[in-house]
């Protein structure tokens, strides 16, 4: 598993997100590529504090429980549904590509801090390093749905 605040780590996700071009094709699921890289970046807004979402009943019952399956070492498995916050509707490929470079170098730039205190909408209270590893995952998650 990698660590977004590892330059090593970090830049290779950069790497990977940089080999994309706006004809690159999913290997599963319905997005995009625009479409993938605008789903980033909100999820990653929400860990930095600067985009809040409202938790619901579901988090509420199920999330303490969701959490200790998903925060492992585990890769997220394919088709998992989307949330409908992180439905977005995407600019161009190149706008989108750079936001969301822009946020992955901040973990790099920023360190740990970059993480909110407040509660996940969904699991509840999450350490740096969840958070980390949730970001990773998604971001790892994504990439290899479109092969790179």
């Amino acid at each position: 598993m990698g660590n977004l605040f590892n330059a090593e780590d970090n830049n290779s996700i950069q790497e990977r997100i940089n080999k994309l071009t706006a004809d690159s094709k999913p290997l599963w699921g319905k997005m995009n590529v625009a479409q993938m890289l605008a789903h980033l970046q909100p999820t990653m807004l929400v860990s930095f504090g600067e985009l809040e979402l409202k938790g619901g009943l579901m988090g509420f019952l199920f999330g303490k429980m969701a959490k200790k399956k998903i925060v492992t070492e585990e890769p997220f498995k394919r088709n998992i549904p989307t949330l409908k916050q992180f439905k977005v509707v995407p600019g161009d490929f190149e706008t989108e590509k750079s936001k969301l470079l822009s946020y992955v170098n901040r973990f790099k730039t920023e360190g740990p801090k970059i993480f909110t205190t407040k509660p996940h909408p969904f699991f509840g209270k999450l350490t740096v390093e969840e958070w980390n590893m949730l970001q990773w995952k998604h971001l790892d998650h994504h990439l290899r749905q479109f092969g790179v």
